[in-house]
């Protein structure tokens, strides 16, 4: 978890709606503005390409980040926001900032499936013919994110029924009842592309590398602007908070390995400027990779010494750490993000399986571990 808040946080869980969204920027304003990076407006961070925060409808994580790449003609956006009222509006109005409409936009591209990213690209489509474009790897979850039956989070109570966390699982009932549905499923459709890694045009005189960075989720891209040394890291790398690991419909085997490597892949590239979907803008992706490392670095040995302490099940190693920089214990947060705790907690127990570091084996449908 991050120093600063819960990494459960990085996704859509339930509270109370944020801030009234009722102003924006009549004109762009360079970034660094003395302005918080949740507030409304349209930011320019470098020539041709605008910051637009749109918000969330709960607290935690407050606004997505998207970003319009123009030439002044042609017009593209990393990311989309979540098909709400408010957030169509706020668009259009950055997007008039900058003189033009949202038929105007050409393209979005979309870092990952999750709904802050994808559904308002999908509810625009049906308005005005634009194009999407996400990760070929997303395509299984966003199968099963469109099943009406299925609930969204239902591989995620799955798992958390295998870490023993039946508590937090009584908990969640209350909050959904016990037997939820998919009300979601209409905002859920197929891109007209599948992106692969590899350079591509994304204006006439501008191209993106398109890198493949699973572990948020199997199929997250970001997108590299080497020629203005700029990189649109999506949920990979955060500058504030450090992303939920394989929250997704269908889940990874060892979603912490993959983030790790994905890690290690962009730290293995040129240093660049962030440019985040949460978060400010940022001068180093580097620097805050070194620091995204070192956390689950730490993390994995915080853990295994739960295990080696008597905990046996990821349920009760996760109640027996701190979450976020105040230290609070499981039972102080809300049962959506225990449920993250949770399972956050047995990504980082099923790697040091991985690594031959701990033992595991599933006992009358419960994962429990050991020491080696």
């Amino acid at each position: 978890m991050d120093s600063d808040r819960n990494t459960a946080q990085c996704k859509e869980s339930p509270g109370r709606r944020g801030p009234a969204w009722t102003e924006v920027a009549v004109e762009p304003l360079p970034e660094g503005s003395n302005s918080n990076w949740a507030d409304p407006g349209v930011y320019e961070v470098a020539a041709g390409v605008y910051r637009i925060p749109l918000p969330l409808p709960h607290d935690a994580l407050r606004a997505v980040n998207v970003y319009a790449v123009t030439d002044g003609t042609n017009l593209v956006l990393v990311d989309s926001g979540w098909a709400l009222t408010e957030s169509r509006q706020l668009l259009a109005d950055a997007l008039k900032a900058i003189d033009a409409e949202l038929g105007d936009v050409r393209e979005f591209l979309i870092t990952h499936v999750h709904r802050d990213h994808y559904t308002q690209a999908v509810a625009l489509r049906r308005e005005f013919g634009n194009r999407i474009a996400l990760g070929k790897l997303e395509q299984p979850s966003l199968d099963a994110s469109a099943n009406p039956d299925q609930f969204p989070m239902q591989a995620q109570l799955d798992l958390l029924r295998l870490s023993g966390g039946q508590e937090v699982l009584t908990a969640l009932s209350k909050l959904f009842g016990s037997e939820p549905r998919h009300t979601e499923a209409n905002l859920w459709e197929e891109p007209d592309e599948w992106l692969t890694p590899g350079r591509r045009a994304v204006l006439p005189d501008r191209e993106f590398d398109v890198v493949h960075t699973p572990g948020h989720t199997n199929g997250h891209v970001v997108f590299v602007d080497g020629s203005a040394d700029l990189l649109f890291s999506g949920d990979h790398v955060l500058p504030h908070i450090t992303p939920s690991i394989g929250f997704q419909p269908v889940p990874a085997e060892l979603p912490l390995n993959d983030y790790l490597d994905s890690l290690r892949l962009v730290r293995g590239m040129p240093d660049r400027r962030m440019l985040p979907a949460h978060g400010p803008v940022t001068d180093s992706v580097h620097a805050r990779i070194d620091e995204l490392l070192e956390h689950h670095r730490q993390r994995l040995e915080t853990m295994a010494a739960q295990i080696e302490a008597g905990a046996s099940t990821a349920f009760e190693a996760a109640n027996r750490l701190g979450w976020t920089r105040r230290g609070r214990k499981l039972s102080e947060m809300d049962a959506f993000n225990q449920m993250l705790a949770v399972l956050e907690t047995g990504a980082h127990l099923d790697l040091l399986v991985s690594q031959n570091k701990l033992a595991a084996e599933n006992i009358d449908g419960i994962r429990r571990y050991k020491t080696t």
